[in-house]
C-alpha cells in the first residue's frame, strides 16, 4: 500500500494551472507539497460541494471562487444567506486564521475581489430580468407545470403573437391575450384552432396567479439581463464574480427555480461550443442547492439534468453546494467530477443511511476508513476527489482547507450602498422599462373594433376592427398547427445579437 506522501506526490502533483484547496492531513498534522487542488481546466466537469450545517461549505465555495477570479475565471454565485457578500472586501487577519495558513503552507494575504451583485427583487443587487417571449413557452411550460395539452396551448399562443406583431414582454402581456381568448371576442379564435378550449386557457390564467404569488411576476419585463454580462473579466485580467443575493428571496423557491432554469437555458443557447479549454469560460455555484431541487417538478428536474450534460462542452462549469449528496438527484450527482465532502453527522439511522451512501459515491481508498474520517472531520477539513488533466479521478485523501483572503463574513449595509453606487449593472439594469406591447397594443386594436353609436355606425369591413382582428388571429392559429416552433430545444428565441458592455468600475 502506498503511503500518503506517495499517494499525494502521484496523484496531486499536477504541471498545469490549479484551484488549491489545502493540505492533507495525516492524522492530526499536516503534509503541506504537494498541495491538494483541483485543475483549473477540469472545473467545467462539474462538481459537490457539501457537508453539515457548520462545516464550512460555504468557506470552501468562497475559497474556490477567489481563486478562479484570480486566474481570470468569471465566477457566478447563488449567495442564499447573503453571507458571500464579503467577497468583495478584503478579510481581516486573526490569530486563527494566521494559524490556519501557517498549517497549510500557504502565505495569507487579505485580498478583495471585483463583484457584482444581482437580485431578483431589486432590493439586493441590479435587478434580473427576462422577457416573456425570450423565456419562451417549452421553459414556461415547464414552470407551470403544465401537460402536454396544456403546453401545446401555450406555444400556440406564443406563435400567435409573434406572427401579429404582440411583443410578449411581461406577464401582464400574456395575460391579456390570454383573457382575450377566453372571452366572447375571442372564441370564434378558439373554436378555429380546433384544440384549444376556452378551459384549458383559463388553467393557464390560474397557474400564472399562482406563479405572481411567490414573486415570479416581477422577474418577467425589460430590460432583460443579457447572459454575456456574466463573462466579464478586469482590465488586470481578474474574473468578475457575479452574487445573486438571495437572502430575500427565500421564501419563494418557485422564482428561484424560474430564473434558474431561464439562467441555465439562455447559457446553453447563446455560448458557442468550446470543448476542452485550459480554463473554463464561468464557474457556477449555487449554495443551499437542495432549495433547486426540493419540491421540484420530474420537467424542471429533467431540464437541469439535461443542461448539466450539455453545458460543459460550452465551457462552463457547475457545483452544487448542499449538506448531503442525497440532496441532488441521481441522474446530477453522476455527472459530477469534483468532490468536497465536508463532516457528516451520523445521529439518527437517516443519517447513518445517507453517510453510507456518502461513501458509495467516492473512489476506493485503502489510506481511510471513509465512514470514520467523514464522521470526525473538523470545521474547514474535508474528503477530497476530483479530475486530473486525463480526466481520471484523483486520490481519495482528507484535507485541511486553506482560509478564504476576502472577508468571511457579510457587507454592512453601507457598503452595500457603495457597491450599488459603483455597479456597472446597476447602472444598465437598475432602471425598469415599460415600453408599448401585446396587452397596449391588443387593448388599442380592441378599442378600434368597439362599436360606433347607431346613427353613425359605419359598415363593418373585413380589414379592419375586430372583424380583422378575429380573422387575422384564426388564420394565424390554422397555419400554426403542425408548424416546427422557432425557438430552440429549451423554447428560447435564437439568434440574439451581439452586445458589448464596458467594464469602467476595476
Amino acid at each position: 500500500m502506498q503511503s500518503l506522501q506517495e499517494t499525494l506526490s502521484a496523484g496531486y502533483a499536477f504541471a498545469t494551472p490549479v484551484v488549491t484547496l489545502g493540505a492533507a492531513l495525516d492524522g492530526t498534522r499536516t503534509v503541506t507539497e504537494p498541495k491538494v487542488a483541483l485543475p483549473t481546466a477540469m472545473m467545467n466537469r462539474h462538481g459537490l460541494i457539501a457537508g453539515a450545517t457548520g462545516t464550512g461549505k460555504t468557506r470552501t465555495l468562497q475559497l474556490m471562487a477567489e481563486q478562479l477570479s484570480a486566474q481570470g475565471v468569471p465566477v457566478f454565485v447563488a449567495d442564499i444567506k447573503g453571507d458571500l457578500s464579503g467577497l468583495a472586501v478584503p478579510g481581516a487577519r486573526s490569530p486563527k486564521v494566521d494559524e490556519r495558513a501557517t498549517a497549510v503552507g500557504i502565505p495569507w494575504e487579505p485580498r478583495g475581489h471585483p463583484t457584482e451583485f444581482v437580485s431578483l427583487t431589486g432590493k439586493s443587487g441590479a435587478q434580473l430580468r427576462a422577457t416573456v417571449s425570450s423565456f419562451g413557452p417549452l421553459l414556461l411550460a415547464k414552470v407551470l407545470d403544465l401537460n402536454d395539452t396544456q403546453t401545446s396551448v401555450l406555444t400556440l399562443v406564443f406563435k400567435i403573437c409573434d406572427d401579429q406583431g404582440l411583443p410578449l414582454l411581461d406577464f401582464a402581456d400574456l395575460r391579456e391575450v390570454l383573457k382575450y381568448l377566453s372571452s366572447d371576442a375571442g372564441k370564434p379564435v378558439l373554436a378555429a384552432t380546433g384544440g384549444m378550449s376556452s378551459a384549458t386557457v383559463g388553467v393557464l390564467l390560474r397557474q400564472m396567479v399562482e406563479l405572481e404569488q411567490q414573486g415570479a411576476g416581477q422577474f418577467f419585463g425589460e430590460p432583460e439581463f443579457d447572459i454575456r454580462d456574466l463573462l466579464q473579466v478586469t482590465g488586470d485580467g481578474r474574473g468578475v464574480i457575479t452574487a445573486l443575493e438571495l437572502s430575500d428571496a427565500q421564501d419563494r423557491p418557485a422564482l428561484f427555480s424560474t430564473f434558474m432554469m431561464w439562467l441555465l437555458a439562455e447559457l446553453y443557447e447563446v455560448l458557442p461550443e468550446a470543448g476542452d479549454l485550459p480554463k473554463p469560460k464561468l464557474v457556477f455555484f449555487f449554495d443551499e442547492a437542495h432549495l433547486l431541487f426540493r419540491d421540484a417538478s420530474k420537467a424542471f428536474l429533467s431540464h437541469v439534468e439535461q443542461v448539466v450534460r450539455l453545458v460543459r462542452s460550452k465551457g462552463v462549469g457547475i457545483f452544487f453546494v448542499t449538506q448531503t449528496p442525497k440532496d441532488v438527484p441521481d441522474e446530477i450527482l453522476a455527472q459530477l467530477g469534483s468532490r468536497v465532502q465536508h463532516a457528516l453527522r451520523a445521529h439518527t439511522p437517516d443519517d447513518e443511511k445517507n453517510l453510507r451512501a456518502t461513501v458509495r459515491t467516492y473512489p476506493k481508498t485503502q489510506l481511510y476508513d471513509l465512514q470514520e474520517t467523514l464522521t470526525s472531520l473538523g470545521i474547514g477539513e474535508a474528503v477530497v476527489t476530483g479530475l486530473n488533466p486525463r480526466g481520471v479521478p484523483t486520490p481519495v485523501i482528507a484535507t485541511m482547507l486553506a482560509p478564504p483572503t476576502s472577508r468571511m463574513a457579510p457587507l454592512t449595509t453601507e457598503e452595500f450602498q457603495q457597491e450599488f453606487a459603483e455597479s456597472d449593472l446597476m447602472r444598465e439594469y437598475g432602471t425598469p422599462v415599460d415600453r408599448e406591447s401585446a396587452a397596449e397594443m391588443l387593448a388599442a386594436r380592441l378599442a378600434q373594433a368597439a362599436p360606433e353609436p347607431a346613427a353613425t355606425k359605419p359598415k363593418p369591413s373585413r380589414s379592419a376592427g375586430r372583424g380583422g382582428l378575429v380573422g387575422a388571429l384564426t388564420g394565424t392559429m390554422a397555419r400554426t398547427i403542425g408548424r416546427e416552433l422557432v425557438r430552440g430545444v429549451f423554447g428560447m428565441l435564437r439568434g440574439k445579437a451581439p452586445r458589448r458592455t464596458t467594464r469602467s468600475r476595476w
